[in-house]
């Protein structure tokens, strides 16, 4: 089974910092904007690719994810998740599982769950880890900065 590859990328955590700061509307608007340049032929996704077959194959259901993560982390700004540590950990988090789902919701029907594991979950879970923390941080440390000013 060939279900990719699936790029190891740093796309998660931009997104989901974008739905943050942009809000829970215009922040999963930027990320279709963003799939939509991607599909027009600018090489924006990950491994710099582009085209509509990219959405078809083992990373679409992740970037179909990115829209559904930008929503999620708009909405739970809005409801004050970023103050504190733990909730902006959480958040980044949830954003984190949804967009997995949704990339393991495709890579299931493309093959099988068995193969949706092994190439869209498990190669993913350190630096997945790693992301969660980094946003979180950057997430405490902007809402401190914009509380400052």
């Amino acid at each position: 089974i060939d279900a990719g590859p699936i790029p190891i990328s740093a796309q998660s955590l931009a997104v989901l910092l974008v739905g943050y700061f942009l809000g829970k509307k215009n922040g999963p608007l930027a990320i279709l904007i963003y799939i939509l340049i991607g599909i027009a032929g600018l090489p924006v996704f990950a491994d710099r690719n582009s085209g509509f077959s990219v959405l078809l194959g083992g990373s679409g259901g992740f970037i179909y994810g990115f829209v559904l993560g930008a929503a999620l982390m708009g909405y739970l700004a809005e409801k004050g998740w970023g103050r504190s540590f733990l909730k902006a950990l959480l958040a980044m988090f949830l954003g984190t599982v949804l967009i997995v789902i949704c990339g393991l919701v495709q890579l299931t029907v493309l093959y099988d769950i068995p193969s949706a594991l092994e190439y869209g979950l498990y190669p993913f879970i350190w630096g997945a880890l790693i992301k969660v923390l980094l946003g979180a941080i950057v997430i405490l440390f902007a809402e401190k900065k914009g509380a400052a000013n």
